[in-house]
């Protein structure tokens, strides 16, 4: 049953020295026809007189595994609803001109003016192909190395073409020897697919549409680390030529001490305006570089190099004979002594004293981050030892992005503090969810600049290949689209996965390709079901957010939203104060009231003489009053007459509450937990006082700082309720370095604390331990 849904795989018996697959003409051959070696493993004759009337069972030395792609294509038609995202891209996707998907991108519109015919009819599918190698038994301590690729469709939208459930796994590789030269033995197969699905297309049925079509695809990119980017495009990425995209103007140089390439001299790109690139005939960009490990291998240099970690720094010994044999830096070089028996190493600027670590490292020590955003990174920090280790990908990204620039603005001088905060800066930035051209075009100056500054006081040995690679992000991002669709976290993920259906240690990849197709199967009949059962596009997330009341009744509820806690709530009796200031909060951000706000405003500017400043607190002030008469013999709403009676003075506190699939905790519940939910920012059209001296109002948009102290549910006798954040706001600064600076001691916007949880925005603070340089 399982084989006729096309839920199957294809062994096929390879090589043991990976040179060709035995299979088509070659199906019976018992030895290969390159090398000559069998395909069976060999045994030693043992010495016995017994003779067994049973042939004995041949076992292949090694075993690709193929999992046929075409049917698999073919069963995403099959169901309405995924034929119907697979349109997205030309019915439903935002043109606007801002980069969201990979549609959105120069090279998929490239490849639709070469290929007209292709792109004529939005249902041909644009693939990415991603492959890596993993150990399946979760320990070094085993050699084992499993090769994957797995297919990824671009069809879909942005939030569905990464997920598992629509990342097809093609091939599993066993044990390769040399993938740099082997890889290309084990894609035949699936070449051999992609050409019958380019040139001409299968036969299939759209079940959106109740028709058949012949399908096309067509292979986009790669995704891949930078080892395995060599693999796929045949290009070394070792040696002075290591840039692919630089390709023959690489500006390299051996270092002979460190007996290592660096890669120097990003002043050459800011001269000439644009790096030499590969161009492509009919496809802009083949071959994608990883984000994800770029990013972790830039974290490893900085960390290692500011900490001086042995074994990690880049600021070593040799690293100083280096700079001796280039005659740069001469402050820096070695220096013997007057005696001749030592030799001096002197100091550089980026070089800390043991107490300018301990704040560094105390920094992400103390760091507490919000639930969801990364892992417990003050487990990575050794205080004893002023050292980072054991820290993921996904960590070097959430501190490369938001952390690192913390403690390297309290310790480091400007010169050494700005162009790390300017990586930093850049890798965020190209990490957005929309971006312009424009911010593109930006993003490709400041990374040339960035360099050109690190230069100066990082030594050669800093600059390897990954460090050079950041300059030409921007430009695949115009080429490509978004990182978030063409980086290796979710391969990597995906692989994790894999991992745990081993079962049977001595065949893995028999193992992971048996649970495959038992996840294909339920994925398969999943897309069938109901509502009503539970399946994997429909499973409760860790922060279920359902509602206990309808939130539909009016504008002010936010959508999602469910209280934390064992004890849920504690009743508590609201002040005349503090319940007329959340009663006129409620008010004035409701959509339905503002046509009341307006009269009432024009009312008292008709029938009131004075300044703006007090026509403004009498509306203030009077409005709720006004509001309940004025609505109290009209035809409106039954919701318009139970807001104008005001809520109840007895409310419920809630000391945790789920919005929107985001956790909210008040301050006090944030002190006992190592994560931090209390932060928040909300963004207000505020009118205040022109300056000290102009006493006109002027309206501006502001953005607050704060943190949440209190979480009020307000009832309506019982008509409705509303949720209320209390907040503490406070004074902020933005330095040179683009922080933003929250001063705990400086409270602002004392009067009106109240805001509701639908306009919250979560943030987290982190406390700045100042050590000052000496």
């Amino acid at each position: 049953m399982v084989k006729d849904l096309g839920l199957d795989y294809e062994k096929i018996d390879a090589c043991p020295n990976d040179c060709m697959l035995i299979r088509n003409e070659h199906k019976a051959d018992e030895y290969g026809h390159v090398c000559g070696a069998s395909r069976y493993i060999k045994y030693p004759k043992a010495d016995s007189e017994v003779e067994f009337s049973k042939k004995a069972h041949r076992v292949s030395a090694k075993t690709l595994r193929h999992f046929p792609l075409i049917p698999r294509l073919k069963r995403l038609f099959m169901c309405s609803k995924t034929a119907e995202t697979l349109r997205w891209h030309d019915v439903e996707r935002s043109k606007d001109g801002k980069l969201r998907h990979p549609a959105d991108a120069q090279a998929w519109k490239d490849f639709d003016s070469f290929h007209p015919n292709f792109a004529r009819d939005s249902r041909n599918l644009r693939l990415g192909l991603a492959s890596d190698g993993f150990n399946p038994f979760r320990t070094m301590s085993i050699s084992h190395n499993t090769w994957l690729v797995i297919l990824i469709v671009y069809n879909l939208p942005p939030w569905m073409c990464m997920k598992p459930e629509y990342c097809m796994l093609s091939l599993l590789i066993p044990r390769l020897r040399s993938p740099v030269n082997d890889i290309d033995i084990y894609l035949q197969p699936l070449i051999e697919k992609l050409n019958v699905l380019w040139e001409s297309g299968v036969e299939t049925y759209d079940a959106s549409r109740n028709q058949t079509f012949q399908m096309r695809a067509a292979l986009l990119w790669t995704i891949s680390d930078f080892p395995a980017y060599a693999m796929l495009s045949g290009w070394s990425s070792k040696g002075k030529l290591a840039c692919p995209y630089c390709n023959y103007g690489t500006n390299s140089r051996y270092l002979k001490h460190s007996r290592k390439m660096c890669y120097m001299d990003h002043h050459v790109f800011s001269t000439n305006g644009s790096s030499m690139e590969i161009q492509q005939k009919h496809n802009s960009l083949c071959h994608n570089l990883d984000v994800m490990h770029i990013e972790k291998n830039i974290v490893d240099n900085v960390i290692g190099t500011l900490l001086d970690i042995p074994g990690k720094t880049k600021d070593h010994v040799n690293a100083r004979y280096n700079l001796k044999e280039m005659g740069i830096r001469k402050n820096l070089q070695p220096k013997d002594t007057k005696d001749g028996k030592r030799t001096k190493h002197a100091k550089a600027c980026f070089s800390m004293a043991n107490g300018e670590k301990s704040v560094f490292c105390g920094v992400l020590k103390t760091t507490k981050l919000p639930d969801g955003s990364a892992s417990n990174i003050s487990r990575c920090v050794q205080l004893d030892e002023r050292k980072l280790s054991g820290y993921k990908t996904h960590d070097a990204h959430f501190m490369l992005h938001y952390l690192l620039p913390i403690p390297i603005k309290s310790i480091f001088p400007g010169h050494v503090a700005i162009p790390l905060i300017r990586l930093s800066s850049f890798f965020r930035r190209l990490s957005q969810n929309v971006i312009t051209l424009e911010n593109l075009n930006c993003l490709e100056i400041d990374i040339r600049e960035t360099l050109n500054q690190l230069e100066r006081f990082f030594p050669p040995t800093f600059f390897d290949i990954m460090i050079h690679l950041p300059i030409h992000l921007a430009n695949e991002v115009r080429l490509g689209g978004l990182v978030q669709n063409r980086w290796m976290y979710p391969p990597e993920r995906y692989m994790c996965t894999l991992k745990s259906y081993v079962r049977n240690k001595n065949h893995p990849e028999g193992s992971i390709a048996e649970a495959y197709l038992v996840e294909e199967c339920l994925t398969l009949c999943s897309r069938y079901l109901h509502g009503g059962v539970q399946t994997r596009f429909n499973r409760r997330p860790r922060n279920n957010d359902e509602c206990g009341y309808d939130t539909q009744i009016f504008s002010l509820f936010p959508k999602r939203c469910f209280p934390l806690g064992a004890k849920k709530s504690d009743p508590i009796v609201l002040d005349g104060k503090s319940l007329c200031q959340a009663h006129a909060y409620v008010l004035n951000n409701c959509d339905e009231v503002q046509e009341y706000i307006r009269e009432h405003e024009v009312e008292v500017n008709n029938h009131r003489r004075g300044s703006r400043w007090s026509k403004a607190k009498n509306h203030s002030q009077n409005f709720s009053q006004w509001f309940e008469t004025r609505v109290l013999h009209e035809d409106v709403s039954d919701l318009i007459k139970h807001l104008s009676i005001g809520p109840n003075s007895i409310a419920k506190r809630y000391y945790g509450y789920l919005i929107n699939g985001y956790r909210f905790h008040t301050r006090q519940r944030d002190a006992k937990r190592k994560t931090q939910n209390s932060g928040v920012t909300l963004d207000a059209l505020t009118t205040s006082f022109a300056s000290s001296k102009d006493k006109n109002l002027v309206d501006e948009n502001l953005t607050y700082y704060g943190r949440i102290i209190d979480i009020v549910e307000l009832d309506y006798y019982g008509h409705f309720k509303v949720l209320l954040f209390k907040c503490d706001w406070y004074e902020v600064e933005e330095d040179i370095y683009g922080l933003t600076y929250v001063y705990f001691n400086k409270k602002y916007y004392q009067r009106r604390k109240e805001f509701e949880g639908k306009r919250h925005v979560r943030i987290f603070m982190q406390e700045v331990l100042k050590k000052e340089r000496r």
